[in-house]
């Protein structure tokens, strides 16, 4: 199948990710990641620095592009295109606004598995309704009521990060709200991040742990280093 048009703001990456494409690592990425997709073969470091030096030649975006542009990233088939967009978006996640997030839904549940959806949800939209607190409750419910996992998953993990700005009732009602659910995707995002701010409060871990039933495996991850 032929590759959607790219945005030609990708252009003059798209000569450096072909150079660096490794046939063999992209076999393996692509069995590592139970074929979400195929691979350039291109590892984190090395796609990175591409990243940054065409950043650093082209400079960032407008605003006004990234949907254009983030959409045509996901459209081409190697994964190592959908990791740029999400990089991009992680770079300009300060500058970005709650009516952004309807691009960072789109690729959430575009192509969804956890090595973009995790950085989507904590470091972007993480980031944006941080600084953008107005836009917490729409979002939130939106996430936390679909029936798409992933987004089940985003309202969990977005708080991962806040440390002592985590809305303490609302990550646990959250939490309490998909407990039973049966699938590891949603029981692991709810024991990282309890885990995460148990850095910041491990006594309000230790008692929500005791006091409402999740599953062993969140129940693990919850406490792990406690």
């Amino acid at each position: 199948m032929k590759a959607a048009p790219l945005h030609a703001y990708w252009a003059p990456l798209s000569l450096g990710l072909a150079g660096a494409a490794d046939p063999m690592d992209a076999v393996a990425m692509q069995r590592y990641m139970k074929d979400v997709a195929p691979f350039h073969g291109i590892k984190t470091p090395a796609r990175r620095a591409l990243l940054k030096a065409h950043v650093e030649r082209y400079g960032l975006p407008e605003a006004t592009e990234l949907t254009a542009i983030c959409r045509s990233a996901f459209a081409q088939p190697q994964r190592e295109w959908h990791y740029c967009a999400v990089d991009l978006l992680q770079r300009m996640a300060k500058k970005l606004r709650p009516d952004q997030l309807a691009l960072v839904e789109e690729l959430i549940t575009t192509k969804s598995w956890w090595d973009t959806v995790d950085l989507l949800a904590s470091n972007v939209a993480g980031v944006i309704l941080l600084r953008h607190p107005d836009g917490i409750a729409k979002w939130h419910r939106r996430w936390s009521t679909s029936t798409d996992l992933w987004l089940n998953r985003t309202a969990i993990l977005f708080q991962l990060k806040w440390k002592e700005h985590t809305m303490v009732p609302l990550l646990f009602s959250t939490i309490q709200a998909h407990a039973a659910h049966p699938d590891f995707f949603i029981r692991k995002a709810i024991g990282w991040a309890l885990r995460s701010y148990a850095y910041t409060d491990p006594d309000a871990v230790r008692r929500f742990v005791a006091e409402v039933k999740v599953s062993a495996l969140s129940r693990k991850e919850a406490l792990k280093h406690l």
